[in-house]
C-alpha cells in the first residue's frame, strides 16, 4: 500500500491522504487549508477527480471537508463515508462554505471588472455542494465497513467534535492482514457533553495529527463530571459578576462546536441551580444556530458523555433551555445592542476576525460593566489575539475603540488533545506500530513531536512534507533527535535567563544585608538581634536549597 501526504503536512489545515492498493485508491479527508497554509497547498484537486474510488471523512470540520465539494464538480461519484452526525453537519457547513466562496468570487470579479480584468469563478458553489452531500454514506461507530473484498474499515469516536472519529483501515497484503490507523483530530479529555476519545490498540502504522503537541493544557483534578461542574461553577461567576455590574457577557465562539459546548454549561448551570436567577442566552449566528440543532436532534448514546446521557435519560435537552433565542435575522441582531437588561451573546467568529461578534465588540467593548470572554485559541495577528494580549484600543468599522470591558478567558475549553493526550492516544497500541506518521502540526510542532515518540516511546515517527509518498513496509524513514534537541533548548533558554535573573536580585539581597551590617549602629542591641535573625533564616534557606539540590538535577 501506498501512503501520499496531500494536506495537513508540516501545517494544521487542508487534511487529505490518498492510500492506492492494488489499483484501489482511497481518500482520507479533503480539506481546505486555511490562512498560511493555503499559500503553500492552494486549493485545486492534485489529483483527478476520476481516479478516486472512495472517500473516508473523519469530521466535518472544514480544514477536513472543505474541498469535498470540488471533488464532486470536477466527477467525482462514488461514496462519501460518515457518521451520521459528521454528515449532518457537513450539510450545513459544506453549503455555508459555498456561500462563502461565491461571496467572495462576486466581490472579486467586481474589482477585477472595474480594472478592466476578467471575472472571478468560484471555487465551488452551492449546486457543487449539494451535490457532495448527496454521495454520503453514514456508518455507525464499531462498525467494519467493506469496500472492497480486500479492503475495509472501521471507525471508533475521537471526542473532538459530535460525530468525529479515528479511522482503521483494513486490507490484505502478501497474504496477510494489515491495518493503518488514522486519528483524525484526537479529542481534548473532559470536554463538555462530548465523550473522550477512544483508541485502537492495533496497527501497522499509524497517522496522528500534532496540533498541540509541544504544550500541555491545564490540568484539571476530579471525575469528569467534578471538571465539568466546575467550569460551569467558573463560567457562572463570570457572568454573574457581569449582570451585577449591569453589563453583557459577550462570548466570541466558533459556531460550529464550541458555541454547543458552552451551552451545555449553561444548561449544567440552570438543571443545578448555581445560580438564582435566569439567564437570557442569546445565539447570534446563523451557522451557530442551525449547528445547535444538529446537536439537539442527535440525542444518542454513542455521541455524548455520562452528565449528557444523565440529562438525557431525564428528558432534558443537554444543550437547550427556555431562556436560549435563537438569532438569525440581522436586524434581530442589532436589537441586541439596545436592550437595557443584561445578557449573554454568544457569536462568531471565535477569533473576532468576522461576522456579528465585531459589532457585538463595538457595542460593548468600551463598557467597563461588560466582558468579553473567550473560550478558544486565539491565533496571532487576530483580532481576539490582540485583545487577550492587552490591547488598549481596537480598530473596529474603522473606528478606534477603547478596551475598557473586563477580559475574561474559560480554561479547559480546547477541543485537542495536548502532549500528554497525544502521547496516551500513541501509547495505546499493544505492540508497537511499524511506524507513526505525524501530521496536523506547524512545521516545527510535528518534527519534534515525532523526535518525541521516537525517544519517549521507542516508536520510528516521522513528519512527512507536503507530497512525499511511501511505500508502506519499505524502510520507514524517521526523524532525528535535532528537532527534539531545538524544542528543548528553546524551552530551557528562557528559564536560564529567569535564573540569572533571580540570581542578579539574590545578589542584590546579599549587598544590601552587608550595607546594612557594615553601617549597624553595634550598641543598638535589638537592632543587631533583629537584623542577626534575618541573616540567620536567609542562611537556613540557603542550607535547605542546597540540601534539596545536592547532586540534582
Amino acid at each position: 500500500m501506498r501512503i501520499t501526504f496531500l494536506g495537513a503536512a508540516r501545517m494544521v489545515t487542508g487534511s487529505s491522504f490518498l492510500l492506492e492498493h492494488n489499483g484501489f485508491s482511497l481518500l482520507i479527508d479533503l480539506g481546505l487549508a486555511q490562512g498560511n497554509d493555503e499559500e503553500r497547498t492552494g486549493s485545486e484537486l492534485p489529483f483527478s477527480a476520476q481516479d478516486i474510488d472512495a472517500v473516508i471523512l473523519t469530521h466535518a470540520h472544514i480544514d477536513h471537508s472543505g474541498r469535498l465539494p470540488l471533488l464532486a464538480k470536477e466527477g467525482y461519484s462514488g461514496p462519501v463515508y460518515a457518521t451520521e452526525a459528521t454528515y449532518r453537519l457537513s450539510s450545513i457547513m459544506l453549503l455555508d462554505s459555498a456561500h462563502i466562496q461565491e461571496s467572495d468570487a462576486f466581490w472579486k470579479s467586481r474589482r477585477s471588472m472595474r480594472e478592466g480584468g476578467a471575472s472571478v469563478e468560484p471555487l465551488y458553489t452551492a449546486e457543487d455542494a449539494e451535490a457532495a452531500l448527496g454521495l454520503f454514506q453514514s456508518v455507525p461507530y464499531c462498525q467494519r465497513i467493506f469496500l472492497r473484498d480486500d479492503i475495509s474499515f472501521m471507525m471508533i469516536d475521537a471526542g473532538h467534535l459530535l460525530g468525529s472519529a479515528s479511522v482503521k483501515i483494513f486490507y490484505s497484503e502478501d497474504g496477510e492482514e494489515r491495518s493503518n490507523v488514522f486519528s483524525g483530530d484526537i479529542g481534548n479529555t473532559d470536554q463538555p457533553m462530548l465523550r473522550n476519545p477512544e483508541y485502537f490498540d492495533t496497527a501497522d502504522y499509524a497517522v496522528m495529527e500534532s496540533t498541540y503537541g509541544d504544550r500541555l493544557h491545564e490540568k484539571q483534578e476530579g471525575t469528569e463530571k467534578d471538571v465539568l461542574r466546575k467550569r460551569a461553577e467558573e463560567l457562572a461567576e463570570i457572568t454573574d459578576r457581569t449582570f451585577r455590574r449591569g453589563g453583557n457577557l459577550i462570548i466570541p465562539s466558533f459556531a460550529v462546536g464550541r458555541t454547543q459546548e458552552i451551552l451545555y454549561l449553561f444548561r449544567i448551570i440552570m438543571e443545578n441551580r448555581i445560580l438564582p436567577y435566569e439567564i437570557p442566552v442569546f445565539v447570534d449566528s446563523p451557522l451557530s444556530v442551525r449547528a445547535t440543532a444538529v446537536f439537539a436532534s442527535c440525542l444518542r448514546d454513542d455521541y455524548f458523555d455520562d452528565e449528557a446521557r444523565e440529562m438525557i435519560a431525564k428528558g432534558v435537552n443537554p444543550i437547550l433551555f427556555p431562556s436560549l433565542t435563537a438569532v438569525i435575522d440581522s436586524e434581530e441582531s442589532k436589537k441586541l445592542n439596545q436592550r437595557k437588561e443584561s445578557a449573554v451573546i454568544i457569536s462568531s467568529s471565535g477569533m473576532c476576525e468576522a461576522g456579528r461578534i465585531r459589532h457585538h465588540l463595538k457595542h460593548n467593548i468600551w463598557r467597563s460593566d461588560s466582558t468579553i470572554l473567550f473560550v478558544g485559541y486565539q491565533a496571532e495577528g487576530t483580532l481576539g489575539r490582540e485583545i487577550v494580549d492587552g490591547a488598549e484600543s481596537v480598530n473596529l468599522f474603522g473606528e478606534e475603540i477603547m478596551v475598557n470591558a473586563e477580559i475574561a478567558i474559560l480554561k479547559g475549553t480546547s477541543g485537542h488533545a495536548d502532549k500528554n493526550g497525544l502521547i496516551e492516544w500513541a501509547s495505546a497500541f499493544s505492540s508497537k506500530p511499524r511506524g507513526i506518521f505525524v501530521v496536523h502540526g506547524e512545521n516545527e510542532t510535528a518534527q519534534y513531536f515525532a523526535s518525541m515518540i521516537s525517544s519517549s516511546l521507542g516508536v520510528r515517527a516521522y513528519a512527512p512534507e507536503l507530497g512525499e509518498s511511501f511505500v508502506l513496509g519499505e524502510k520507514f524513514p524517521e526523524h532525528g533527535t535535532v528537532p527534539l534537541r531545538r524544542h528543548s533548548a528553546q524551552m530551557i533558554k528562557p528559564k536560564l535567563r529567569e535564573l540569572t535573573e533571580a540570581m542578579d536580585e539574590f545578589d542584590g539581597i546579599v549587598a544590601r544585608i552587608r550595607a546594612r551590617a557594615d553601617s549597624a549602629d553595634l550598641s543598638d542591641e535589638k537592632g543587631a538581634e533583629r537584623l542577626g535573625r534575618a541573616i540567620k533564616r536567609l542562611t537556613d534557606e540557603l542550607k535547605e536549597i542546597n540540601r534539596k539540590w545536592n547532586g540534582k538535577p
